[in-house]
């Protein structure tokens, strides 16, 4: 027993007298240009964000560009303008309009010297019908969600986006395409759970119908983070910009509806 515990006791000495700090040297990628652009079918000022990656060491934030010149075109010969925020550097908006289901649209946008090139169709729009509450027992504790409930067309195939908002802030985020369910009535279940929300409270869903390029873009930021099951090894998602932008310039159209809390 004395020689077990003899041995043990020389295992952990030369375990921890081992121990020493070592520093990485890791290089900082280039500067990249960010490029997150949409237009949807409200009537409402569209937005395009410009801004470039920065140094992993520096902290996370919205590294705006200021002076970008950009423009959308739609297939049908209209022309939109973007001015840049006065308060908000690299945030540049249109006039208040409304994207057309169906449209094709080209967003051009340059900047330090280079332009940057992205084309997005808008597909036809999905209606959300309704919301409903969802309870789900998980290691004995029971939670509940909230579900999208809509009707799918069975003539194309369609993908969306799914955005669960509360008290203005973005807590879910993912998409999903009609693969198994084309042309049936759908209830998508938003895996966030809301035990935690009070009576009284409200929550806001917005369903997207975007096209696949918008799609895998979104699919492949999901994979990363881990939302959509364990996380996958980092890699840029699959922009839709040409000259080596980042980024993704989503077309779509939006259905919103709203459901509020109410306890027993």
């Amino acid at each position: 027993m004395k020689k077990n515990l003899y041995l043990i006791v020389c295992s952990l000495i030369l375990l921890y007298g081992c121990e020493e700090v070592i520093e990485l040297d890791l290089d900082n990628a280039a500067p990249r240009i960010v490029i997150d652009g949409a237009i949807n079918d409200q009537y409402e000022r569209q937005t395009v964000r410009v801004s470039k990656t920065y140094k992993f060491t520096e902290p996370n934030r919205f590294n705006g560009l200021s002076g970008a010149s950009v423009v959308m075109t739609s297939a049908d010969g209209d022309v939109f303008n973007f001015t840049e925020s006065q308060t908000n550097p690299g945030v540049y908006r249109s006039a208040r309009l409304r994207g057309k289901q169906g449209m094709t649209y080209t967003l051009k946008v340059t900047v330090e010297g280079k332009t940057y090139t992205s084309v997005s169709e808008m597909p036809l729009s999905v209606s959300l019908d309704s919301l409903t509450f969802r309870q789900y027992t998980f290691f004995g504790e029971v939670k509940t969600y909230v579900a999208a409930n809509y009707e799918d067309p069975g003539y194309i195939q369609n993908y969306y986006r799914y955005l669960l908002r509360i008290k203005g802030k973005t807590e879910k985020d993912v998409v999903g395409e009609d693969r198994f369910n084309n042309g049936k009535q759908v209830a998508n279940v938003l895996y966030y759970a809301l035990n935690d929300l009070n009576n009284g409270d409200t929550i806001h869903v917005e369903m997207q119908g975007i096209n696949r390029q918008v799609y895998r873009y979104f699919y492949t930021l999901e994979q990363i983070s881990g939302d959509g099951g364990p996380p996958v090894a980092p890699e840029n998602p699959p922009s839709n910009f040409d000259n080596g932008a980042l980024g993704v310039f989503n077309a779509y159209t939006s259905s919103k509806r709203m459901a509020i809390i109410k306890k027993p």
